[in-house]
């Protein structure tokens, strides 16, 4: 081979490797841009989710105090519910809403012209 065809190839040689690194620089680019796309998508996927997490531990510690609620509610009901099968509480009610008395129970009403001084 002759000096000029040794040139023309390394010339040409240097040329691929030009073209090689153009692309591979191109390449580059184009896989960060996507990586960067990729990471831009689960940035703002991370802060939706981060945002409904928030929402939905607000509405269990609300719902947690309901149910607290619920409960104490739940309580106070049974203890009027023993309150209501009592004898006292039938008496009571006997007394003031249908006004019985017992038999030998003396009974003191004031007079009308008394409560109207």
């Amino acid at each position: 081979m002759s000096k000029r065809e040794r040139a023309r190839k390394s010339s040409a040689e240097r040329t691929r490797l030009r073209r090689r690194k153009k692309q591979n620089k191109s390449s580059m680019v184009c896989i960060t841009l996507i990586v960067l796309m990729l990471v831009g998508v689960m940035s703002v996927q991370i802060v939706s989710v981060y945002g409904r997490n928030q929402t939905y531990q607000a509405q269990e510690a609300e719902l947690e105090a309901q149910l607290e609620s619920e409960k104490a509610r739940k309580e106070e009901i049974k203890e009027y519910e023993k309150y209501i099968n009592t004898k006292e509480y039938i008496e009571q009610v006997a007394k003031t809403k249908l006004g019985l008395v017992y038999p030998n129970e003396v009974i003191f009403k004031e007079n009308e012209a008394s409560q109207k001084e």
